[in-house]
């Protein structure tokens, strides 16, 4: 992959992308983090692509305009914690704190203390209900990990490893609960057939309004960011 620019103001970083498998050149717009990718078939040259990139450029700042902006975590900012917003607050604390309507972090680098924070309450809610599903599957899983995936929620490998996205966090409890069902059924059906659905129902119930929750909301739980403070600041001075 090669990065490249759409001219124009402001300028737009292009992914390029080359594909033995495309049979013609094509852009995608990211709705998760905004990032635009060029992908160039075999045999194309890239002036070429680069050429057709340009003529889809109202396209493309057309497709960045209406996608909704990243929330940079800090204090004022409102984060989803279990399917329910909270205002992010900072103060003179060591210790991230919990209440109905607020997160309260400390006051230095709280994106970065945010973070960490939701990756262990996700790790503790994704072990319980994988360990709950599990056991009443009569299975086990060999390890469980977390990461930050774009293109899905969680993976179940033939050797039994669960993966989560540590975001399940800040989608509502019983979304989490679904993708936990939904990675565990693949211990017993390592496919997406009737059989392995009607794992998934046996262990969760129905499950048709979680998954729709998913695919409706989903995508905006990467909006949020909680790296940026300090380049928030720096521009900010300028």
């Amino acid at each position: 992959m090669v990065d490249h620019v759409l001219p124009g103001t402001p300028p737009v970083p292009l992914l390029l992308r080359r594909s033995a498998r495309a049979r013609r050149i094509s852009l995608r717009v990211s709705q998760l983090d905004g990032r635009v990718t060029l992908t160039v078939p075999r045999g194309v040259s890239e002036a070429e692509a680069l050429e057709f990139a340009v003529s889809k450029s109202d396209w493309v700042r057309g497709h960045l305009a209406s996608r909704a902006g990243d929330v940079i975590v800090g204090p004022g900012a409102a984060l989803p914690v279990e399917g329910r917003l909270r205002q992010v607050v900072c103060e003179g604390t060591r210790r991230v704190r919990l209440e109905p309507d607020a997160l309260v972090l400390p006051a230095s680098r709280p994106g970065a203390r945010a973070q960490a924070w939701l990756k262990a309450v996700a790790r503790d809610r994704l072990a319980e209900a994988s360990d709950r599903h599990a056991a009443a599957l009569g299975r086990r899983y060999t390890r469980l990990t977390l990461r930050d995936t774009r293109s899905r929620w969680g993976s179940c490998s033939s050797a039994g490893a669960l993966m989560y996205s540590w975001r399940l966090v800040m989608a509502p409890p019983e979304v989490l609960d679904y993708v936990a069902a939904h990675e565990v059924a693949h211990l017993a059906e390592m496919n997406h057939s009737p059989a392995f659905w009607s794992v998934v129902n046996r262990l969760y119930g129905p499950h048709e309004a979680a998954r729709a929750w998913l695919r409706a909301e989903g995508a905006g739980l990467h909006r949020y960011r909680f790296d940026l403070e300090t380049e928030a600041a720096a521009d900010a001075g300028d």
